[in-house]
């Protein structure tokens, strides 16, 4: 529509010209503060806080909640649950997401925030809450700011010990899910939920 941009722009000329100066990517744009949409020509304070209230909304459209009346049947679901919010953590953050018999959600809980290691993220915390709730099983998720969804020997060796300490508690680990905007790595669809599996990946 004429008359919404400046200088004799339309809108559609104006979110062209911003589309191109955020490298024609949706999850930059998505993350865009008031003062980088405002730096666009034609797009002053109250026109970048209207588009960033958009962005929030677009957001909140791209997450997909997890219905607790359905079973969580692959790291797809997992990932469409967590990938609207991903691009909004700066740091490492590590998930439980607590399943009943019919893998139903039960509860999700953050279990730590910081550079994943294996005294920051001890199974005693990671399943706590887990035998609390007579969770069935436990699918673990954890994001990489950096966009790579690859595990780290760090990542690895992390879910070999949660695998083992699952094994012992009765509580098996679904999948250790690791999650970014653009993707996730699914431990489980690399053959890699059981012990003798993850091991195989540090191998590697």
């Amino acid at each position: 529509r004429t008359g919404d941009g400046a200088g004799g722009q339309t809108a559609l000329d104006l979110a062209r010209d911003m589309w191109e100066r955020f490298d024609c990517d949706w999850g930059r744009l998505l993350e865009a503060t008031p003062t980088e949409l405002a730096s666009t020509k034609g797009v002053g304070p109250a026109k970048a806080a209207s588009i960033c209230a958009a962005l929030e909304i677009a957001r909140r459209l791209m997450r997909e909640p997890i219905n607790p009346k359905l079973g969580i049947e692959d790291a797809k679901t997992v990932w469409a649950h967590f990938r609207g919010r991903i691009g909004e953590l700066t740091q490492e953050t590590f998930f439980a997401l607590f399943l009943d018999a019919r893998k139903r959600l039960i509860r999700e809980e953050v279990v730590s925030s910081g550079s994943l290691t294996e005294s920051l993220v001890h199974p005693r915390e990671a399943f706590r809450t887990a035998v609390r709730e007579a969770a069935a099983s436990v699918i673990f998720v954890h994001n990489h700011p950096s966009g790579e969804p690859t595990p780290s020997a760090s990542d690895i060796k992390l879910t070999r010990r949660l695998v083992e300490a699952g094994g012992l508690l009765g509580v098996p680990v679904t999948d250790h899910v690791i999650v970014t905007k653009n993707g996730y790595f699914s431990f489980v669809e690399q053959g890699a939920t059981q012990v003798d599996g993850v091991a195989d990946l540090e191998k590697e």
